[in-house]
């Protein structure tokens, strides 16, 4: 995923085809997270991920021979991808389900954190990988590897220790929206989620096509470092989520949580001001376009704005965990994550179309200005709309 924007411009597409896959990417996870967070609910959640991950390992693979094959297009490249998002809206929830039911309740937090730092770990090692092989192999390198790393995750998936009880219940399309609108009043009666919800709803829109459409179109036109250098920046990305990540498992304890979202929500704000004024003409000319000095910088505004989502997110994830009656932590989960993802598809889109005829470097300004509003805002509101005990 991290080379298929360089991929797109490569084949001759441009910014609106980079916000198009953006939001077809998302789309299909978004529409499907509330469906497979009732089944999540309702069957085995360790078939649902082994299924999952072998579907999507098919079709990867497939892509992968029709790259080969020299058969490969625009149109279908994002079908496939649509399919693959569907598969991972069906597991994403199942995953997060099981979690609490394998961890005792102490040990959730550092276990998210655990979780998120193998994952992340993995993603570190990505870019570089990707960009060494896209460069010396071509795309079907990348998704044949692809694919069999969902294999071989599926076959990992299948030694999970776990128990399902079956619910006698009769499946149908009335008890799935039963159910669903269940999850729905479990979130809305609950003011610490529903508020990060709404929070996260909001930066989302406004900071994931920051990173998913203006950053390659950014160094690539505007830059002149080579592709491995892309590949660095994406590396620092996951650094930043790593270092997050360990800093949540450690702190983000029920006298800290607080305070852990407070500093999140506030480097999120200044993060995403820093990044956008390394995107400036006059800063870019001062610094120089392929100097060390602004490739660090610019790598250590993104470094810090992953950090910061991490000071969030994990917190918000333990709170979820700890909060939410097991038979139904699928289907909140999939909620959740259907609300705080649910502006990313569309900013991605409108992105894409806005960069067209606005340069990058004004629309980016206006973008981060809204997004430091929005957390001031969050963070002089706190006490009103977030519980002093976060766990309760």
């Amino acid at each position: 995923m991290l080379i298929m924007p360089l991929y797109i411009l490569d084949i001759g597409g441009s910014a609106k085809t980079i916000g198009l896959f953006s939001f077809l990417y998302i789309l299909p996870i978004l529409i499907i997270f509330p469906f497979g967070g009732v089944i999540g609910d309702l069957y085995n959640r360790k078939k649902i991920m082994v299924l999952s991950d072998t579907f999507s390992g098919v079709t990867v693979l497939l892509l992968a021979y029709l790259s080969y094959r020299g058969q490969l297009n625009i149109l279908l490249l994002f079908t496939f991808q649509v399919v693959v998002s569907a598969f991972y809206g069906v597991f994403d929830p199942a995953t997060k389900g099981m979690v609490p039911q394998i961890v005792e309740k102490e040990n959730l937090s550092k276990a998210n954190s655990q979780v998120a730092s193998l994952r992340i770990i993995a993603g570190m090692l990505s870019p570089i990988i990707a960009v060494t092989l896209y460069s010396r192999f071509g795309i079907t390198t990348l998704f044949l590897l692809n694919g069999l790393s969902f294999l071989i995750s599926a076959m990992s998936e299948s030694f999970i220790d776990y128990s399902h009880k079956a619910k006698v219940r009769k499946v149908n399309a009335k008890l799935i929206l039963s159910d669903l609108m269940e999850g729905i009043r479990f979130i809305k009666s609950t003011t610490v989620i529903f508020s990060l919800c709404v929070f996260f709803l909001v930066s989302y829109a406004f900071i994931h096509p920051l990173f998913s459409v203006v950053l390659p179109i950014f160094f690539r036109a505007s830059l002149k470092y080579a592709d491995t250098y892309y590949g660095y920046l994406q590396m620092v990305l996951f650094l930043g989520a790593l270092v997050g990540s360990v800093i949540a498992g450690y702190v983000a304890n029920e006298n800290r949580r607080k305070k852990t979202l407070l500093v999140g929500i506030f480097l999120i704000g200044v993060s995403t001001l820093l990044y956008t004024i390394m995107l400036q003409p006059n800063v870019l000319q001062h610094l120089g376009n392929d100097t060390m000095l602004y490739l660090s910088i610019l790598g250590f505004s993104l470094f810090l704005l992953y950090t910061s989502f991490m000071l969030v997110g994990i917190p918000m994830q333990t709170l979820i965990q700890n909060a939410t009656p097991k038979d139904y932590m699928s289907r909140v989960f999939s909620i959740v994550s259907l609300i705080t993802k649910g502006g990313a598809p569309l900013g991605a889109l409108v992105y894409g179309l806005m960069i067209e005829h606005i340069s990058i470097h004004v629309s980016a300004l206006v973008i981060a200005t809204i997004v430091g509003g929005i957390c001031l805002k969050y963070i002089l509101n706190f006490n009103k709309s977030i519980e002093v005990r976060i766990d309760e």
